[in-house]
């Protein structure tokens, strides 16, 4: 028993190895029909389904898959290839089976203004290498980025020119100098993408449109008067025009030097309120609001009393006669100017 126990284990082994290091020659009745250029193979051979519906279906359709890739990657192997940084590539045909796309073909990028430029007098892009020479530290450093070769900003000593002022700080111009390039190029990419999609780029003040309106023309005249030095303060007005609402309210800040006295009395004021046991009150305020709160009593009451006279008026008796009959109203009484009018 252990000797034949020994022998299905060794044959299992054996199998599972043949299974596992099966060969690359694949017979099928029917040659399948490939797309290379989609990486796609057609097997059009007849499905057994005896094997299909029997326990061992995910075997069957594992097995099934295996060899058709092991075929689609024999009919890869009949391509033209070539050797591409150490290592062998394929060239693919063009695909010859037709797929629906989720989304439509992205259309192609419109050219910027400076590519039109380009274009027009025929400038050629050069591809530049991303290494260059750096004649300070003598090896070979990036074009661009980080630890570039030529970085003007890891200077420690600037030269002042001749015709600057001495007194500048030469770090804090350049530093100002960068940032209004990198403005600058952020604005031409955002024009490009406006022309691109055929947006009209704003102005400083307004974005163009046909006709503006009579506020959109007040606020561009407000915007062009405060674009002086003195920020509008010594522009005169035009005829009839209208002082601008909603411009906001500058911060005022107390003097730093001069009397403190007001800054003292504001101090104190403070501490007395906040060293006062009893709250502060303010009786102007609080008079308000007991006011308002009776004018909604009386309001509310008034409403209720309108309500109630108007439902009885409404009501009509159980008399004879539509005039001048004894109806039976709320509490057994009819409208009192038809009693009266009835003894008359």
């Amino acid at each position: 028993m252990a000797s034949c126990s020994v022998e299905d284990v060794l044959a299992k082994a054996e199998r599972e190895e043949a299974e596992r290091l099966k060969g690359i020659t694949v017979s099928k009745d029917l040659d399948l029909e490939f797309d290379p250029g989609n990486l796609l193979a057609f097997d059009k051979n007849r499905i057994d389904t005896r094997d299909f519906k029997d326990n061992k279906r995910e075997d069957f359709l594992r097995s099934l898959a295996r060899d058709n890739t092991q075929l689609l990657i024999n009919e890869l192997w009949k391509l033209p290839t070539e050797r591409v940084e150490e290592v062998i590539v394929a060239k693919l045909p063009d695909p010859s089976t037709l797929l629906p796309r989720e989304k439509p073909a992205p259309k192609p990028k419109p050219p910027t203004k400076w590519e039109q430029f380009a274009k027009l007098k025929g400038i050629q892009k050069k591809k530049k290498t991303n290494l260059v020479w750096d004649e300070v530290h003598k090896e070979w450093k990036r074009r661009w980025g980080y630890k570039r070769a030529k970085d003007d900003t890891k200077e420690w000593l600037i030269e002042v020119p001749v015709t600057a002022d001495p007194n500048e700080d030469q770090f804090a111009k350049r530093n100002k100098a960068k940032k209004e390039r990198v403005a600058r190029n952020e604005y031409n990419r955002l024009k490009n993408i406006a022309r691109a999609q055929k947006v009209k780029v704003p102005g400083m003040g307004l974005a163009p449109t046909s006709q503006q309106s009579k506020a959109e023309l007040a606020q561009a005249v407000n915007i062009a008067k405060r674009s002086t030095a003195s920020v509008g303060k010594f522009q005169e007005n035009l005829p009839k025009e209208k002082t601008p609402k909603n411009t906001g309210k500058r911060r005022k800040f107390q003097p730093l030097i001069g009397d403190f006295s007001s800054e003292k009395q504001k101090q104190l004021d403070l501490l007395k309120v906040m060293d006062s046991k009893k709250p502060r009150l303010d009786i102007t305020k609080a008079v308000n609001k007991q006011m308002r709160e009776e004018d909604m009593e009386s309001r509310q009451k008034r409403k209720k009393d309108f309500g109630k006279k108007g439902r009885r008026g409404n009501m009509a008796g159980k008399g004879k006669g539509k005039a001048g009959g004894k109806g039976k109203g709320p509490k057994g009484k009819g409208r009192k100017p038809q009693m009266k009018q009835g003894k008359r």
